[in-house]
C-alpha cells in the first residue's frame, strides 16, 4: 500500500525514471507493461488493482473511465474486454500518462484515449467508471476528484471503486451514500473493499 518513491499524484513527478516491467496475468487477459518511478504501483500490480480487474463486471459498450490510470492496468484490461468501447485512461502525472500510452501500443489496444483531467471534452458522459482511486490525496480532494467524476456518469452507469479498509473503504462508502451516490460493497478480499456507485 506504500508508495515511498513520491508522489505518484503529482503532475510531474521529482523521482528520477527507473523504467521496469510487469505482466498481468488474468484468466482472459494477459499484458506486459512498463512502469517507472513516480506512477503508482512501480514494478508490480497493487493488489487492489487485481481484485478489481478479477471481480467488476465486463463493462458495456459506451464511453468508459479508468480515472487515475497509472501505467494502465485497468484501462488496458477494460480495453480488451470492451474492444467496442471507447476507454478514457485518465491521470493528472505526465509520466503516467506517456506509459499508458505506449502500453496500449505496444499490447495492440487501439481503444483506449490518454487524458489529463481537463482534456476529456465535457459532454462525455461514461457507461462505467473503474478505479483504484488515489486515496493518498488526503481526503477533502478525493470528495471533490469523485464528486467531479461521478457527476458524469450515464444514466444506468456505475463506478466501481476499489479502497482499502485502512484507508477508509467503509467511511468512504457512507459518503458517497450521503451525497446522492449510493454505494454497496460487492465484494473484498485482500483488505479491499470493492464498491458500486451509482
Amino acid at each position: 500500500m506504500s508508495e515511498p518513491e513520491g508522489h505518484y499524484f503529482a503532475e510531474r513527478p521529482a523521482v528520477a525514471s527507473a523504467p521496469g516491467d510487469v505482466e498481468l496475468a488474468l484468466p482472459d487477459v494477459h499484458l506486459r507493461l512498463a512502469t517507472d518511478r513516480g506512477v503508482f504501483s512501480h514494478g508490480r500490480i497493487d493488489a487492489g488493482t487485481k481484485l478489481l480487474l478479477l471481480r467488476a463486471p465486463t463493462p458495456p459498450v459506451g464511453d468508459l473511465l479508468d480515472l487515475g490510470c497509472g501505467a494502465g492496468p485497468i484501462a488496458l484490461t477494460m480495453a480488451h474486454r470492451c474492444p467496442d468501447a471507447t476507454v478514457w485512461a485518465v491521470d493528472v502525472n505526465q509520466r503516467a500518462r506517456a506509459l499508458c500510452a505506449a502500453n496500449a501500443a505496444a499490447n495492440g489496444i487501439g481503444n483506449v484515449r490518454v487524458a489529463a483531467p481537463d482534456e476529456v471534452p465535457g459532454d462525455v458522459r461514461f457507461v462505467a467508471v473503474w478505479s483504484n482511486p488515489p486515496i493518498r490525496i488526503g481526503k477533502a480532494a478525493m470528495h471533490d476528484l469523485l464528486v467531479r467524476w461521478l457527476a458524469r456518469l450515464a444514466p444506468g452507469g456505475a463506478a466501481h471503486l476499489v479502497v482499502h479498509k485502512h484507508l477508509g473503504a467503509d467511511s468512504l462508502q457512507r459518503w458517497l451514500t450521503e451525497q446522492g451516490h449510493p454505494a454497496e460493497r460487492v465484494a473484498s478480499g485482500a483488505g479491499y473493499r470493492i464498491l458500486r456507485v451509482g
